[in-house]
């Protein structure tokens, strides 16, 4: 769990260069030669997780990296390209689970710009790896796999974010009256405890009531005192604050998530215009 002031949305890293960054030309060649679905995962789990067999939460990246490596296959992307392209959605995912908080402008930027990079001949700057035609293609791919689940991801691969609350009044004398008030609370109960260990058969009916009498001071006194007052005063007007603060969180996430798939729709548009 991550202090609240150091959750914020970070900004997208300066776009780089990425040819042989994650998947080596040995890398690419293993794959090229590999037969079968659970051979191809061995080689990116080694070559892109630093191990042979993936834990429950890498499995999801893992069967990303996969499809991607068929997408690369069924497009007809040579050795440069698949490697390329492999290394853009991993450091765009390491990018979006920087941050609990939504960035999804923020991702989407920071892949258009790793693209750019990548279809652009400015040595040392740029390479031209990829057409127009395949870096639209690319982007439609990586929008309806990646930014489609994009907040499933988010779920699985950011830490959660609680909120703690802490109250302080003015003017209220600090917690004596309420630890005293507590401790003979505690001694009632012992005595109770007591009362209900040393009675016989006979007597149950009796110490019932004897209880219930205590029960009813004890609660008289708890009613009585300003300070258990306060404190019911506080409990239900922080349960009301709670409450509305979880409505309008979910407010928020169905909006977010509006957002995202309009978002989605008219990007989906734009590249089917363009073709």
């Amino acid at each position: 769990m991550k202090p609240l002031e150091n959750i914020r949305v970070p900004q997208p890293p300066r776009a780089r260069v990425l040819l042989w960054a994650d998947l080596k030309h040995s890398d690419m060649e293993e794959i090229e030669k590999s037969n079968s679905k659970p051979e191809m995962e061995r080689i990116l789990c080694r070559a892109l997780l630093a191990s042979d067999v993936a834990q429950p939460k890498q499995r999801v990246l893992l069967e990303l990296y996969t499809n991607l490596v068929w997408f690369c296959k069924e497009q007809d992307f040579n050795r440069e390209q698949t490697s390329v392209l492999i290394s853009i959605f991993k450091n765009v995912h390491q990018f979006n689970t920087e941050t609990p908080l939504n960035n999804t402008d923020q991702c989407f930027t920071y892949c258009s710009e790793l693209l750019l990079c990548h279809s652009v001949r400015r040595p040392p700057f740029s390479i031209d790896l990829f057409s127009s035609e395949q870096v639209t293609q690319i982007l439609f791919y990586f929008i309806n796999t990646y930014m489609r689940h994009y907040f499933l991801y988010k779920y699985i691969f950011t830490p959660e974010v609680q909120l703690d609350i802490s109250l302080s009044y003015i003017g209220i004398p600090e917690d004596t009256d309420i630890d005293k008030t507590a401790q003979s609370e505690s001694v009632a109960d012992g005595k109770r405890e007591t009362e209900r260990e040393t009675e016989t058969d006979g007597e149950v009916q009796q110490s019932a009531a004897l209880e219930i009498k205590t029960t009813e001071t004890d609660s008289l006194e708890q009613e009585s005192s300003p300070n258990s007052e306060l404190r019911t005063i506080v409990q239900q007007e922080v349960r009301d604050e709670v409450m509305r603060l979880t409505a309008q969180l979910q407010r928020r996430l169905q909006d977010s998530a509006d957002q995202l798939n309009n978002a989605i729709s008219k990007l989906e548009t734009n590249i089917q215009v363009k073709k």
